[in-house]
């Protein structure tokens, strides 16, 4: 389960507030930590045979062509025409020879790299296993080092190499993908761009040998190259990619101070509490996102000045635990008033729809203490706020210590 503390929420119906003081710690913390090191561009795909080398070295003749000291690094064409070609004019790095069991192997040459000291330098397949006695056992180390001596890489991967979707790739393809890396290389790129191709065009390369030659293509297009596999991964690509841009878009809200939501994507809060009806809204809001495919999060808000009955803290937990179950990411917030935890966390996630209980209790609560629901409602005229009724019978026996709280109750 996820803690977090959010920041204060601003006056009802400004556009932007002041940046969270431990968000813009952290982005000082990255900016020192990236201080005098290169930058990362990864062009990541669904397969091998979509382009992505191919679309990495068009981009270098570009920057080339600028003006930009642009070397390649390693670059392994596989024997494809068209790829081999755009390496002509482009300056070209040595490689280092290795000797692996009495045969000579060729390898990506850090030291010779770190002579050069290009501005930019190209080096293909991220995920590679180098032969034993190289200085790393991945590639990917290789690119950290050169990222931490001042130069920008460019790079490819392949979204089944991602260590998190090892299991998920087995499962799909029935294929254990053994070079991985982790995700956190993923994370460190400053631009991750998607090279993709429909699963017929790419199945059609593969056919006229444009991915392996010709009898290979046919062994892989009847196993890992399986259309279905083929829509599979191309999924976890986009999916993968959307998730860095929505980290992005986040990031530059934060760094801006902008609170108003920008619904370029769905995302759904639903409020959780002690009160059993949490377990039906619970219900319909993974409803709900499954229907957007959207990723959703349960929040429960406690109040310092008013803690929980043990009895109503197992009930917060058992439904938090019920979101975790469904897909949800579960939050904890905490401060002084619900509504405003409520509205600060969406507004600071780019939220843009909250799902809230249906209030059950009397009317006169709300004259007297205010209403929870109406409180999100109006301090958050850019986020749609749907209220769902429960189960009525479930809350019928709502614990005695929930309806003595001096608070509104809403899904509380």
């Amino acid at each position: 389960m996820t803690l977090l503390r959010n920041g204060r929420v601003p006056r009802t119906g400004m556009k932007t507030r002041r940046a969270d003081p431990d968000q813009l710690l952290k982005q000082v913390q990255r900016g020192e930590e990236r201080a005098g090191k290169g930058k990362l561009k990864i062009f990541l795909g669904m397969a091998p045979g979509v382009g992505k080398t191919f679309a990495m070295l068009e981009a270098a003749r570009r920057e080339r062509d600028s003006g930009v000291d642009v070397v390649i690094g390693f670059v392994e064409t596989h024997g494809r025409v068209e790829t081999a070609a755009l390496l002509d004019g482009l300056p070209i790095l040595p490689r280092q020879t290795l000797l692996y069991r009495d045969k000579p192997m060729e390898e990506f040459d850090v030291d010779g790299a770190l002579r050069r000291l290009p501005e930019r330098i190209v080096v293909d397949e991220l995920a590679h296993t180098n032969v034993p006695g190289s200085r790393h056992a991945k590639r990917w180390q290789d690119v950290m080092e050169l990222l931490d001596a001042g130069m920008d890489v460019w790079t490819t991967v392949n979204v089944q190499h991602l260590e998190s979707l090892n299991d998920v790739v087995a499962q799909i393809t029935g294929v254990r993908v053994r070079e991985t890396l982790p995700d956190a290389v993923l994370e460190r790129a400053d631009d991750v761009e998607l090279v993709d191709i429909p699963p017929d065009a790419l199945l059609e390369r593969l056919l006229q040998g444009k991915v392996y030659p010709i009898e290979q293509a046919r062994s892989a297009a009847a196993s890992f190259f399986r259309k279905g596999n083929l829509m599979a991964l191309r999924e976890l690509a986009l999916r993968r990619t959307a998730e860095r841009v929505d980290a992005d878009v986040l990031a530059y809200r934060r760094e801006h101070g902008i609170a108003q939501t920008w619904p370029v994507a769905e995302q759904i809060l639903v409020c959780v509490g002690p009160r059993s009806v949490s377990t039906a809204v619970i219900r319909a809001a993974r409803r709900i996102a499954a229907g957007l495919h959207a990723p959703w999060t349960a929040a429960f808000v406690e109040i310092p000045a008013r803690p929980l009955a043990q009895e109503d803290r197992a009930r917060v937990a058992q439904h938090l635990r019920l979101a975790e179950e469904l897909g949800a990411e579960v939050v904890v917030l905490s401060g002084d008033r619900l509504s405003d935890e409520l509205i600060a966390y969406a507004r600071s996630h780019n939220v843009t729809r909250i799902i809230m209980g249906k209030p059950t209790h009397p009317p006169w609560r709300d004259k007297l203490f205010g209403s929870l629901v109406d409180d999100v409602v109006r301090g958050t005229r850019e986020i749609d706020v749907l209220v769902t009724a429960g189960d009525l019978d479930s809350t019928a026996t709502a614990p005695a210590a929930a309806a003595r709280r001096q608070e509104p109750a809403g899904t509380y």
